[in-house]
């Protein structure tokens, strides 16, 4: 582990530039929109808080144009930041942008596949909870669901690499080549994301208390907006670090040899 992510931050070192460039347009940008637009929705939700989902609903329906575009662009950035990472030709940004632009369906393809497969799983383990009518299968049943899940997250999470880097673009061929690529160490990639996400946990904790703070102080419209704008800047950041993590893991898991790949977080 501890070589993946000095691969990871020597790759962020060498390249923050256009890393910046891209994750400013793709992340930043969306984000701190969207998080000026639930601004509104925060102030709607607790003005109403007896019609809380109808408040949220009503906002998803004006929104949802929005969403869309922050979910394009998270996905068009997510590639061409792996693009600019590890694609061997040294594309420029504008070229990067292009690799993420032309694995953009590939990659909803993807996604629709993977959540079809786990709700349909999901879907049976719920219904085999439901004919049992017993509590005790019923929590068995959620931890199973709990475990499917992470694994299955696990065992997709080089799809974006294969994709932007190896350019692979038939669906099925993308998570055969991701499945592949974990075998045998998803149990260390799992530990890893772990360890990321509790990191990730604090650090939004401490911005969420921050938050709160400046909210009060400098009142509910400006402190909406400089809320926007920190949580946007913290999104970007966070991406950034976790396509680096991820194009870190794919060039170890990515090697030569069956060696290498056993070693890779030893």
């Amino acid at each position: 582990m501890s070589d993946a992510w000095r691969d990871a931050t020597a790759m962020m070192a060498r390249n923050r530039e256009v890393l910046l460039i891209v994750a400013g347009l793709f992340f930043f940008v969306p984000s701190a929109a969207l998080g000026l637009a639930m601004g509104d929705l925060q102030e709607l939700m607790v003005a109403n808080p007896e019609n809380a989902f109808e408040v949220m609903s009503a906002f998803y329906a004006s929104w949802w144009w929005l969403i869309l575009i922050m979910s394009i662009a998270s996905i068009v950035g997510y590639l061409a930041l792996l693009a600019l990472l590890r694609d061997h030709s040294r594309p420029t940004v504008g070229e990067a942008i292009k690799i993420g632009l032309r694995g953009l369906l590939t990659a909803f393809a993807v996604a629709i596949l993977v959540w079809l497969g786990l709700g349909i799983l999901l879907g049976l383990l719920i219904s085999i909870s439901a004919v049992a009518g017993n509590s005790a299968i019923a929590v068995l049943v959620g931890a199973a669901a709990l475990v499917l899940t992470v694994y299955v997250a696990v065992k997709v999470s080089l799809t974006g690499p294969v994709i932007a880097i190896e350019k692979i673009y038939n669906p099925i061929a993308v998570l055969s080549r991701g499945w592949q690529l974990t075998k045998g160490n998803s149990l260390r990639l799992f530990m890893f994301y772990l360890l990321l996400f509790v990191a990730y946990i604090v650090i939004a904790t401490v911005l969420s208390v921050i938050s709160g703070v400046l909210t009060i102080a400098l009142g509910p419209d400006l402190g909406s907006a400089v809320n926007a704008v920190v949580s946007g800047a913290f999104s970007a950041v966070v991406s950034v670090v976790f396509v680096a993590v991820i194009a870190a893991a794919h060039r170890q898991l990515s090697g030569p040899s069956v060696a290498s790949v056993g070693e890779t977080f030893e």
